[in-house]
C-alpha cells in the first residue's frame, strides 16, 4: 500500500512498474537476460557513483556551510575586537561620570570671579570663566631698547633676570607685587571692589620708580591691554573719547576700561585695535606693529591705531585686541578701572579711593596673616614676618584658572587623542619656567592654602577631580589652553595613562579630616563637596591598586620607568615626582618600590577616615590600611638586613657608567651621545647602596610605628653628616651613593641626587613632630632632630632669598645655594608652615 500511495491509484501502473514489480518474464531470450544483467550491473554502478556524488556533495555542502560559519564566527570576532578595542580606545578621554565636583564657579562666586589668574604673565587679570576677556601689562624702558640691554617685558621669563613676586595677596581681593628690572622697580596692586553688574569691578595701580637717581627723567613705556581668545564670543575695541578700552562678552555682557594719569609726566599716548589669532600671540603682534615716528625734533615709538587686516580665512575680521601704550617719564603712576556695564561718566575712583581701599585689605590681610600662622608668638621678628607673609602670597597670588584640553594616549591608542575641555583653578610651581597645573604638586600647595582658606583649598580639589576620567585617572600635568601650551616643550604636551604621580592630595585631606572637622560638620557646602569627592577618590585609589601594582601581593611599582637602557645612567621615574633618583639600574616587572607603597597606605588611612565622617562603610578601606602599615609585612618585602634600612627592591648593579662609543667602521654618520656601559652584570637585590628619600619613606609618612625596632637606626642616619644631615636641610642622595650627584645623560644633570629639596624636607620635620609628641622611646631624640633641622631650613631659605630676592626651586647640599628654577613659588613656600609649625 505504501508503494500504490507513492506512485498512483490500482490500475494506473506502467508495465516497467509491473515488471519491476513481479520480476522477470520467463519468455525472454538469453541474450537479453544478459544483456540485462550487463544493464543492471552499470544502473548499479551509476547508482553507486551518483550515491558517492551526493555524499560528496553533501559533504562540500557541510564543509561550506562549516566554513560560513567560521567565516562568519571570524568576522563577528573580528567586528567585536574592532568594536572593543574602538571602545577601550575611548577610554582615556571619557569623563568619570555626567556630574561634576566643583558645586559653583563663575559668577555664581563673585569674591572671586576676577583675579590675578595669569600666573605666567608679569601682571595680568582675568575671570573664573572658560572664555574670559584677559587683561596684560607690557613694558620697556627707553635706556635697555637703545642700549640692547633688554626688550617688552610681558611674560614671566628666568632669562629676564628680574626679582618679582607678590608681597602681600590674599587669594580672593587685593594684591600687590613688587617687580625689580635693573635700576627700575614697577609696583603692581590691584583692588577688586564687590558689586557691579557681573562680578565686580576692580582697580589696578602701576607705579614706575627708580632705584638710582640717575635716571629720573629718563623713559618708560607702559603698554596696558585688553584681549579676548578667538573662541570667545564677543569684541574689545578703542575708547578714543575716554581713553580707554569698550568690550563685549556672552559672559560679561558690556564692560569698559579707563586709563587716568595720576602723577608724573605723560609724554604721549597711542593704541593698536587688531585683531590677534590666539593668546599667547600677544606680545609678538604688539612688537610688529610698533612703528618709529617724527613729532618735530622727537623720534617717538607708537601704535597705528585701528589695523584689521582682511584675510581668506576671516574676511570680516573682529578686534579681540586693544593695546594702550602711554609714554611717560620715570617717576610716573596711572590706575587703570575696570567697570562692568557700558562706560558712564562719574564712574572713576579718586586715587585716595584707592589708596583708602587698599589699606583696608592691606589691614585685614595682616590680622588674618597674625590670626593663622602665629609667628610673632612664636618669636619671629617683623623681617622674618614680612618674609613668611611674601612667601605665603607667592603662592597664593600665582593661583591661576585654566581652561582647555590636555592631549592624552593610552596603549590602544595609536595616536594621542584630546581630553574634554575643562577647567582647573590651581597654583603653579613656578611662574616662570612651570605655569601650569602639576599633580603631586597641587597637594603640597594646597597644605599651605587650607589653613589660610578652606572653601578655596576644597575648591581647587574640586577642579583636580573635575579632570579625572572614567577609569579613574587624573593626567599628572595639566596644559590648558594657548597660553599654558606655549611654556612647555613638545616632549612632555602628551600625557599617558598608565602613568601615576604621587596621590599627596591625601595629605591635604587627612588635615581636613582631622583639623577642620567641625567646620565641615557645620558647613552643608563643604560636607557636600567631600560627598561628591569620595567616589573620585575611591576610583582613584581603586585605579593605584590596578594599574601599579607589583608581581607580589602588597608591593608596588610606579609604571613609566624608561626602558632605553642603553640612554640612561639609571632610568628615570618621573612619576614617582622624583625623576632621576635612583631605582633598580634595569627596570623589570618585578620590582618593588617603597615610597608607592607607603603612599597607598596613607591613601586607605584617609578614605577610612572620610568614610566614617560620611556615614559609608569604612571597613574595607580600614583593613587595607591595617595591611600596608602593618610593620612585619613592611620589613618582609623592603627591610635590608644587610645595611639596615628600607628600600626598593630590583634587578640592580651599581656598576655602571657613561661612555662615548667608539666610530664604526662601516658607517660614516656616528653618534656623539654618551651610552650607558654595564660593568657588572644585574642581579635581583634591595636597592641599599643608594640612600636618600625614598628609603625614609616609611618614616615620612608616618607608616613605621612609634615604637618600631628600626626608627632609632632612622633618626640616626637622618643626623649623619655622611648621610642626609647638612646645615641646610636633609640632602636628597647621600655622597656615599654611587650615583651621588651624576649625570644621567651627557645633558642631563643631576637632579633628586643630592639637592635639597623642600617638599620633601618638610614632610620630615611633620614626622620629626610627630614622633616627637607620639609615645615611644624615642620621642627625645626625634624633637632634638626636629629642632636643629627646622632652623636649618628657615635661616637657609631666608638668607637665599635676602641674597637673590628669589625662593629657589632647591638648594646646594655643599653650600645652601639656591639652584634650579626660580622665583620657584610652590612648594619651597611650605617654610611659612615650617616657621608655623603647622603639620
Amino acid at each position: 500500500m505504501a508503494r500504490q500511495r507513492k506512485h498512483g491509484r490500482p490500475g494506473q501502473h506502467s508495465n516497467h512498474h509491473q515488471e519491476a514489480i513481479e520480476g522477470p518474464s520467463p519468455r525472454r531470450h538469453s541474450g537479453a537476460i544478459e544483456y540485462e544483467d550487463r544493464f543492471s550491473v552499470h544502473l548499479k554502478h551509476q547508482h553507486q557513483q551518483s550515491l558517492r556524488s551526493r555524499q560528496r556533495a553533501t559533504l562540500t555542502q557541510k564543509f561550506m556551510t562549516v566554513a560560513a560559519i567560521a567565516c562568519t564566527g571570524a568576522a563577528l570576532t573580528l567586528i567585536c575586537l574592532l568594536t572593543y578595542n574602538g571602545y577601550l580606545q575611548t577610554r582615556v578621554n571619557t569623563p568619570f561620570d555626567k556630574h561634576k565636583v566643583v558645586g559653583r564657579s563663575g559668577l555664581a562666586v563673585p569674591d572671586r570671579y576676577w583675579g590675578s589668574y595669569r600666573p605666567g604673565v608679569y601682571f595680568g587679570m582675568k575671570t573664573r570663566e572658560p572664555h574670559s576677556p584677559v587683561m596684560g601689562l607690557m613694558w620697556y624702558f627707553d635706556a635697555h631698547v637703545m642700549t640692547g640691554t633688554a626688550g617688552v617685558r610681558h611674560w614671566c621669563e628666568q632669562h629676564d633676570d628680574l626679582q618679582y613676586g607678590w608681597k602681600e595677596h590674599d587669594g580672593r581681593t587685593f594684591g600687590i607685587q613688587d617687580i625689580t628690572d635693573h635700576v627700575y622697580n614697577i609696583t603692581t596692586s590691584f583692588v577688586k571692589k564687590p558689586g557691579g553688574r557681573r562680578g565686580g569691578d576692580w582697580s589696578a595701580y602701576i607705579n614706575v620708580s627708580a632705584l638710582v637717581p640717575e635716571v629720573n627723567g629718563l623713559g618708560v613705556s607702559l603698554m596696558f591691554y585688553m584681549a579676548l581668545d578667538e573662541k570667545t564670543s564677543g569684541m574689545v575695541t578703542t575708547n578714543e573719547q575716554k581713553v580707554g578700552i569698550v568690550g563685549y562678552t556672552e559672559e560679561l555682557g558690556n564692560f569698559s576700561v579707563r586709563l587716568l594719569s595720576h602723577h608724573g609726566e605723560l609724554s604721549h599716548m597711542s593704541h593698536l585695535t587688531t585683531h590677534v589669532s590666539g593668546l599667547d600671540k600677544i606680545k609678538e603682534i604688539t612688537e610688529n606693529y610698533l612703528r618709529a615716528v617724527r613729532d618735530g625734533d622727537k623720534r617717538l615709538i607708537v601704535l597705528p591705531g585701528f589695523k584689521l587686516p582682511i584675510t581668506r580665512d576671516n574676511p570680516h575680521p573682529v578686534p579681540n585686541l586693544s593695546v594702550q601704550k602711554i609714554d611717560a617719564k620715570v617717576p610716573f603712576g596711572i590706575e587703570i578701572m575696570f567697570k562692568s556695564g557700558p562706560p558712564q561718566d562719574g564712574d572713576i575712583l579718586a586715587e585716595s579711593n584707592f589708596d583708602n581701599n587698599l589699606t583696608e585689605k592691606r589691614k585685614a590681610f595682616y590680622k588674618q596673616f597674625d590670626d593663622t600662622f602665629k609667628l610673632k608668638e612664636k618669636g619671629f621678628d617683623e623681617r622674618m614676618q614680612e618674609f613668611a607673609r611674601t612667601t605665603f602670597s607667592n603662592l597664593v597670588g600665582g593661583i591661576a584658572y585654566f581652561y582647555g584640553s590636555s592631549l592624552v594616549q593610552s596603549k590602544y591608542n595609536p595616536a594621542p587623542v584630546p581630553y574634554w575641555k575643562a577647567p582647573l583653578y590651581t597654583a603653579v610651581p613656578s611662574r616662570s619656567v612651570f605655569p601650569r597645573g602639576f599633580l603631586w604638586d597641587e597637594g603640597f600647595h594646597a597644605l599651605l592654602i587650607l589653613p589660610w582658606d578652606l572653601e578655596i583649598t576644597l575648591d581647587i580639589l574640586c577642579h583636580w577631580f573635575d579632570l579625572m576620567n572614567v577609569q579613574g585617572w587624573i593626567p599628572r600635568e595639566q596644559i590648558l589652553g594657548a597660553e599654558a601650551l606655549a611654556k612647555v616643550p613638545q616632549e612632555f604636551v602628551v600625557q599617558h595613562n598608565e602613568n601615576a604621580n604621587p596621590p599627596t592630595f591625601f595629605l591635604v585631606l587627612q588635615q581636613i579630616l582631622r583639623n577642620y572637622r567641625e567646620k565641615i560638620i557645620e558647613n552643608s557646602e563643604h560636607i557636600h563637596s567631600l560627598e561628591r569627592l569620595y567616589p573620585r577618590l575611591k576610583a582613584w585609589f581603586t585605579w593605584f591598586n590596578t594599574t601599579q601594582v607589583g608581581s607580589l601581593p602588597t608591593t608596588y611599582r610606579w609604571r613609566g620607568r624608561d626602558p632605553d637602557t642603553m640612554k640612561f645612567l639609571n632610568p628615570k621615574t618621573l612619576t614617582s615626582g622624583l625623576d632621576d633618583y635612583p631605582r633598580a639600574s634595569h627596570p623589570t616587572s618585578l620590582e618593588r618600590h617603597i615610597d608607592l607603597r607607603c603612599w597607598l597606605a596613607l591613601g586607605a588611612q584617609v578614605l577610612a577616615e572620610m568614610a566614617e565622617l560620611l556615614g559609608h562603610d569604612a571597613e574595607r578601606y580600614g583593613s587595607t590600611y591595617e595591611m600596608l602599615s602593618d610593620n612585619n609585612l613592611l620589613d618582609e618585602l623592603h627591610w635590608s638586613e644587610s645595611k639596615s634600612r628600607y628600600a626598593d627592591y630590583g634587578l640592580n648593579t651599581d656598576s655602571v657608567t657613561l661612555v662615548k662609543p667608539p666610530p664604526s667602521p662601516r658607517s660614516d654618520s656616528h653618534s656623539n651621545e654618551y651610552i650607558r656601559m654595564v660593568l657588572k652584570e644585574p642581579q635581583y637585590e634591595y636597592i641599599d647602596t643608594q640612600f636618600g628619600y625614598i628609603n625614609l619613606f616609611p618614616f615620612l609618612l608616618q607608616i613605621l610605628d612609634p615604637n618600631s625596632k628600626h626608627l632609632e637606626k632612622v633618626l640616626d642616619d637622618i643626623k649623619n653628616p655622611a648621610l642626609l644631615w647638612t646645615k641646610y636641610g636633609l640632602r636628597s642622595l647621600s655622597p656615599n651613593s654611587p650615583l651621588y650627584m651624576k649625570r644621567n645623560t651627557e645633558h642631563d644633570p643631576p637632579y633628586w641626587r643630592g639637592q635639597i629639596w623642600i617638599n620633601m624636607n618638610y614632610l620630615a620635620c611633620r614626622a620629626l613632630y610627630y614622633y616627637s609628641h607620639a609615645q615611644g622611646p624615642h620621642r627625645k631624640l626625634a624633637g632634638e632632630i626636629y629642632a636643629r633641622l627646622r632652623l636649618n631650613l628657615i635661616k637657609n631659605i631666608y638668607k637665599e632669598y635676602d641674597r637673590t630676592g628669589h625662593l629657589w626651586e632647591n638648594y646646594d647640599d655643599r653650600t645652601g645655594e639656591g639652584k634650579g628654577s626660580h622665583p620657584f613659588t610652590g612648594w619651597t613656600a611650605l617654610v611659612t608652615l615650617i616657621m608655623a609649625e603647622i603639620y
